[in-house]
């Protein structure tokens, strides 16, 4: 079987096994149509979230399964985006109609490991937020004939300083969500792209205590705090360190990719999934619709079952 790495397309239907890189689209009805192909064809479709394989969210997700905390009831994200002005403000990230926002295009990230630490998906989102800081800056720059690497310096402190940024730029550089799980459970996500610091921060809490990551990579910790009520303190009663591992994002992308490899040539279940790749879409979408309604709820529509049993069953129909 033969297999390609692409962008929201819906080439499947050649009858190749595809890799779609995060997001799987920037609009929930994009998703619906990918996916269609895809069952339709009955080619393998597969989607790049690899922080489902970051030592942090899977240090986290074993602790949650071992019964630490007790039932999860709700989770809360805070992301410290501390390139923002360079990696997303200075090209078509910043521009609405290619990414739909920043709360989708970068958030589907936490937002489907929330997902996958809860075990459900959002049914209903509202969210706030503007274009705060970068928007002040006038200065800006068509980089279209240039490469990331052309216009990424750690020296562009402090935020109000960047130059060249993009010529459209109409995505917001701040963002807070609430979100409704389908299992009862409630998640908060904030953004923020004009941080000193570079990290994301999960606080999960549960019916017998919380769990809270501090640094996101080898040499972070993740603290549980469960043997009883107290004041602050800082001292957890249980540090697990964050296990070491090469490669890129924290050793995820080479795990992502065999299992990728894997998927194509065996077929069977995987860690990540289209159906949930879909859910943090619409997530971040019914967020960005409500940010953009002045907060209004906005509930999130229904997948057709026939999909959600056909992706859940490892993309197999009965022989």
């Amino acid at each position: 079987m033969t297999c390609t790495r692409i962008r929201r397309s819906t080439s499947s239907r050649a009858g190749v096994a595809v890799f779609v890189e995060k997001p799987l689209a920037i609009t929930t009805a994009g998703c619906d149509r990918v996916l269609q192909a895809a069952y339709d064809s009955g080619s393998r479709l597969y989607v790049g979230h690899n922080m489902r394989h970051m030592p942090v969210v899977q240090t986290m997700r074993d602790l949650i399964r071992s019964g630490a905390i007790g039932e999860v009831k709700t989770i809360w994200c805070r992301h410290f985006v501390g390139h923002g002005g360079d990696f997303y403000f200075k090209d078509w990230h910043a521009d609405r109609s290619r990414t739909t926002s920043l709360l989708l295009q970068k958030g589907a990230h936490d937002i489907d490991v929330m997902h996958w630490l809860a075990d459900g998906y959002t049914t209903r989102a509202n969210a706030l937020g503007g274009l705060v800081l970068y928007g002040g800056i006038e200065d800006r720059q068509d980089r279209s004939g240039q490469r990331f690497s052309d216009f990424v310096s750690e020296d562009n402190w402090p935020p109000l300083s960047q130059t060249g940024l993009a010529p459209v730029m109409d995505v917001e550089d701040l963002s807070m969500a609430n979100l409704q799980l389908d299992n009862g459970v409630f998640l908060t996500y904030q953004q923020c792209h004009f941080t000193p610091d570079y990290w994301r921060n999960y606080t999960v809490i549960g019916t017998a205590g919380r769990l809270e990551n501090f640094g996101d990579g080898p040499g972070g910790v993740v603290k549980v705090w469960n043997s009883g009520r107290s004041g602050y303190r800082e001292d957890a009663d249980l540090v697990v360190d964050i296990p070491d591992a090469e490669g890129g994002h924290a050793g995820a992308d080479p795990r992502l990719v065999a299992e990728f490899v894997n998927f194509v040539r065996d077929g069977g279940a995987t860690i990540t999934s289209p159906i949930a790749a879909r859910a943090a879409v619409a997530a971040g979408y019914a967020a960005t619709t409500s940010l953009r309604s002045n907060g209004a709820p906005i509930d999130i529509p229904a997948l057709d079952p026939a999909l959600i049993e056909y992706f859940d069953q490892g993309q197999s129909r009965p022989s």
